[in-house]
């Protein structure tokens, strides 16, 4: 199998691969298409850890609608680097860029979603990795040393911005940024709840205070405290564990980002929300989550769902990220450390976001 990966393009490629469920992820050599007319090709310096790498490496989302994990299975959709080849057609990137690429690498350019730069609600989106290239041939992600894009999936990244702290906007950042902008979230005044205070959640603490909300972190963790508050900006710290805190900010907020990726109450969260307010679930449980209608009802309250963001919206974001200083907290980790990082983040021992030095440490066997 890892022959018949090396030789199917002609460039070669090298990274690393989970070869089963284990999620057990070790070296892999592959290949990468030739730099197309539409392509950009570029040096892979820094990939940051999402948990849904964990999830598709483990493939704890096999039988779902979502994706199902193919394996050799190299992960990585907060892919960032340098260009160092563009075809011929490219217009808006050149050999040197700072570039980025999120969570999608296509889509069919043509349907409803595409023509209102909804890319990434196509129903033939391309995942970074995870999905069947129009050659038929898998998609690898970024934790590897090189990456060929269509360019109209990759951003440009302004010179000012760090590469390391910036790689999981890519995926974190616009996953948060999306739903502030969409449900109206991002008025100055408005309160709004952050639930989970992990790589999710620290970046909607950090955009809905630049958009000028009042922001709350809800945690399980009270610990987390000085963290929220002092570190990252959130105005409040409430314990969702503690029933006089939560009755304390009944019907407080207009809208709550929900980032917690596992099996969780919706209850509570729900009861925080003013009349007419959103719960906006963005983290995926690998079990579904019980919906209360009646206090829905009751407050003609929403419980609704958002997925990354389009491409004309994933460069306005990382535009408003340079504008106002808004990266990501990041611990950065060389490749041989990734087993160590990914049960470290299985546990939530990380803050916020581990990013892999590609660039340094991944050295081809």
């Amino acid at each position: 199998m890892a022959g018949a990966q090396e030789d199917v393009h002609p460039q070669k490629a090298f990274g690393w691969a989970a070869r089963d469920s284990s999620g057990v992820l070790s070296p892999f050599n592959f290949s990468r298409r030739a730099t197309g007319e539409l392509d950009v090709t570029f040096k892979v310096l820094y990939v940051g850890i999402c948990h849904s790498d964990l999830h598709f490496i483990k493939n704890e989302w096999g039988g779902s609608d979502f994706i199902d994990a193919s394996y050799p299975a190299v992960p990585g959709h907060e892919v960032v680097g340098v260009v160092t080849e563009v075809g011929k057609k490219v217009k808006k990137l050149k050999v040197g860029d700072k570039v980025g690429v999120g969570c999608m690498v296509g889509s069919c350019r043509s349907c409803d979603n595409c023509d209102k730069n909804l890319e990434n609600y196509c129903p033939k989106m391309l995942l970074t990795y995870g999905s069947t290239y129009y050659d038929s041939t898998p998609t690898y992600g970024g934790y590897s040393d090189i990456m060929v894009v269509d360019e109209h999936f990759v951003v440009r990244i302004p010179e000012t911005m760090a590469l390391d702290a910036t790689a999981p906007l890519l995926c974190a950042g616009i996953t948060v940024y999306s739903p502030l902008r969409y449900y109206e979230l991002d008025k100055p005044g408005i309160h709004v709840g952050a639930v989970g205070l992990g790589g999710l959640g620290h970046m909607a603490v950090k955009f809905a205070k630049a958009f000028g909300a009042k922001v709350t972190v809800i945690s399980t963790s009270p610990n987390k405290k000085d963290e929220a508050v002092n570190r990252l900006g959130a105005d409040f710290f409430l314990v969702s564990r503690d029933p006089e805190q939560m009755q304390a900010a009944t019907g407080t907020m207009e809208g709550i980002i929900d980032t917690v990726s596992a099996p969780h109450p919706l209850l509570p969260l729900i009861s925080l929300l003013k009349t007419g307010g959103k719960l906006i679930t963005i983290g995926v449980p690998d079990k579904p989550l019980e919906l209360p209608v009646f206090p829905l009802i009751m407050g003609r309250k929403m419980v609704a769902g958002s997925g990354i963001g389009g491409m004309k919206e994933t460069q306005e974001m990382i535009d408003f990220a340079a504008k106002h200083d808004i990266k990501s907290e990041i611990e950065v980790i060389p490749m041989d450390y990734v087993n160590t990082a990914m049960e470290r983040l299985h546990k939530a021992d990380v803050r916020y976001r581990f990013v892999i030095d590609i660039g340094n440490t991944l050295k081809a066997a």
